[in-house]
């Protein structure tokens, strides 16, 4: 039964609509006297549809704009007050179950001291910012699956009406229920500016972590595809699009309702764009299996022999082609196929052996790379090679022992089989993580092909709603779900394979408000015991390690670099990336201990500002360094 409207009709909608359904090429999104972004009708285009002579209006230019992009641009731009805080793997919530009979999950990392792998958790425009100075130009391969904009996604609640001071201060900051993202439904008035405003300065951001010959797949759909594609063309340049990969997203048909006669969807789309094309010359492609074999041990590792002797009878009869190779002759009957210049340069280089008392070549794989066969780079994968969307989730679920309510999860599979034609060693950069499809993936790739891959992946610690399966699982948020999906996985991948070596580990990271305190102050709340307050400008609730990854942060350190601690006089001095950065953040550091630092002649020293012990270590520090190390950078905080 309908409910009565009790109202007089609109007849504004009512005329909007049927405007709309005549003209959509009309329909645009603007801003109104209010400044509310606002579904509109774009005269010009209105006019010149009912005209059949040009129609005078604004000058026409070939562009790509939606309503708050300029705002969009400058939150890309703006600066933050934020640092990186390390988690241990001691820092965990305990074993066992909380007041609900929930099972507790682990927040902490794994093997911090010796993996190369990050987890990230934060806002991850928040994040890229942070990680535009240590990872520039370093990532080789971004993959991101972000919100599709079907009218059931979330966005970031990015603020764009503060001017800049405002958002250093107070952006993105939690709702109520802890949440950093709204949903986006298709009867908001800003229904794809959103979209574009949420990704847009992303892209921005990632560009710049992108290498030289680094490169970016982008997951998407048909509902904001044209507007991905023009977006990135804008931001990563139109010449550098590598193409369309289609994913078999579904087997499985709609069998129920009007939709079962209808056109179904079956595909979605990967956008690739490279950073600069110029710079790749061409993918690792997959080779294919019995082409060439290599079955024996030669001088230099595995080969194949090849005999080197034909029939010297009839037309085949060469004289001169009987010469001696390692002191021996072509056997009775038979004479060289190669000639005499080129039978010494092999015995030069030692790949002509005497096998079984035949003079044979031996070809080693470097030897015939163009004669080997390779799988294309196709642009359609299949649901036969990297399973479907239905995969990816039963995957998921198998792997938590329950299920946890992801329903757009991709197939390891499918970014496996993207990540193998980037290489084997590089950084992997997911900044939309969700369930850490991507770090499995980046493992198990490594397992396969003896690779060297290392991931960075970034997350929001959105709270789980709690009628959600994932809720109910023991999960409060998705980097819970994340993390311990990753954990799972490794553990997986060493159980299947006993003998293998790689990294199963991640640093965690959480995105957090500076170390620093925060001194605004005007002069007329001047009080006596002010400058005694300003003596430590470090927050009380922060660490030693705290300060170091934030000086990491600042110089460009890799957030995975090796980090060790010793004792220098009684003080605690960090080591990081074995002498390029060493740090003491103690206070009353003397001579002692500045002297010994100088010694290690590292490229960074960093301490704090207020760390030495009295005037006189202060009026010998230079000193200090002039003698044993003046190259090192030194800085305070």
């Amino acid at each position: 039964m309908d409910k009565m409207k009790m109202h007089t009709p609109n007849k504004a909608d009512e005329n909007f609509e049927k405007l709309a359904a005549m003209f959509p090429n009309a329909v645009t999104e603007t801003i109104d006297e209010e400044g509310t972004v606002v579904r509109a009708i774009d005269k010009d285009v209105l006019m010149q549809e009912i005209s059949c002579k040009v129609v005078e209006g604004r000058e026409e230019r070939y562009q790509f704009t939606w309503p708050d992009k300029k705002k969009s641009v400058l939150t890309a731009n703006a600066p933050i007050n934020k640092t990186l805080r390390p988690v241990r793997e001691d820092e965990t919530v305990p074993t066992g179950a909380d007041s609900e009979g929930k099972p507790y999950c682990s927040t902490g990392s794994v093997n911090f001291d010796t993996t190369e792998n990050l987890y990230i958790e934060g806002d991850n425009l928040e994040v890229l910012k942070l990680l535009q100075e240590t990872y520039l130009g370093k990532i080789k391969v971004i993959y991101v699956d972000p919100p599709y904009n079907t009218g059931k996604d979330f966005l970031y609640k990015d603020n764009f009406a503060e001017n800049i001071g405002d958002y250093i201060l107070k952006s993105n900051q939690f709702d109520d229920d802890g949440n950093l993202m709204v949903q986006l439904t298709e009867s908001d008035g800003r229904f794809h500016s959103k979209w574009l405003c949420d990704i847009y300065p992303r892209l921005k951001l990632a560009k710049n972590l992108l290498s030289k010959d680094g490169v970016i797949f982008v997951s998407i759909d048909e509902k904001e595809y044209h507007n991905l594609r023009k977006m990135c063309d804008e931001v990563f340049g139109e010449k550098n699009y590598l193409g369309d990969i289609v994913w078999e997203a579904t087997t499985q048909p709609i069998n129920a309702g009007t939709a079962k006669f209808g056109l179904q969807k079956k595909t979605e789309t990967i956008v690739f764009y490279a950073r600069n094309k110029t710079e790749i010359t061409g993918f690792s492609l997959e080779e294919i299996d019995g082409t060439l074999q290599y079955p024996h041990k030669g001088k230099y590792g595995p080969c194949r022999f090849e005999i080197i002797e034909k029939s010297d009878a009839g037309g085949y009869s060469r004289p001169t082609m009987r010469f001696q190779i390692l002191g021996q002759y072509p056997r009775e009957g038979k004479r060289w196929q190669i000639g005499e210049q080129t039978a010494r340069e092999l015995e030069a280089a030692g790949k002509v052996e005497i096998i079984d008392g035949i003079v044979k070549k031996a070809v080693y794989p470097e030897d015939e790379i163009d004669k080997k066969q390779y799988k294309p780079f196709w642009s359609l994968f299949t649901s036969d090679i990297v399973g479907t969307a239905q995969i990816g989730k039963d995957e998921l679920n198998k792997l938590m022992g329950t299920s946890v309510g992801f329903d757009t999860v991709k197939p390891v599979a499918l970014i496996k089989k993207l990540l193998a034609y980037i290489g084997d060693e590089y950084i992997a950069l997911d900044f939309f993580s969700g369930s850490g499809t991507t770090a499995q993936a980046v493992m198990e790739l490594n397992i396969n092909d003896g690779g060297n891959r290392k991931f960075v992946v970034v997350q929001i610690p959105d709270k789980c709603d709690k009628e959600s399966d994932a809720y109910k699982a023991g999960y409060k948020t998705i980097c819970e779900l994340g993390k311990e999906r990753i954990r799972r996985a490794a553990k997986k991948i060493a159980e299947e394979n006993p003998d293998a070596k790689f990294d199963d580990g991640f640093r965690v990271l959480k995105c957090d408000s500076s170390n620093m305190k925060d001194v605004y102050y005007n002069p007329e709340q001047y009080e006596a015991n002010l400058f005694t307050s300003l003596t430590d400008n470090i927050k009380e609730d922060r660490t030693p390690e705290d300060l170091l990854f934030q000086v990491m942060l600042d110089l460009g350190v890799e957030l995975s670099s090796k980090i060790e601690e010793f004792g220098i006089a009684g003080k605690k001095v960090f080591n990081v990336a074995d002498g390029f950065l060493i740090a003491c953040f103690d206070d009353d550091v003397t001579e002692e201990t500045i002297k010994v630092v100088a010694k290690l002649k590292p490229y960074y020293f960093v301490m704090r500002d207020s760390s030495l012990a009295n005037d006189s270590v202060a009026t010998n520090f230079e000193q200090l360094f002039a003698t044993y190390s003046p190259k090192t950078v030194r800085k305070v905080l």
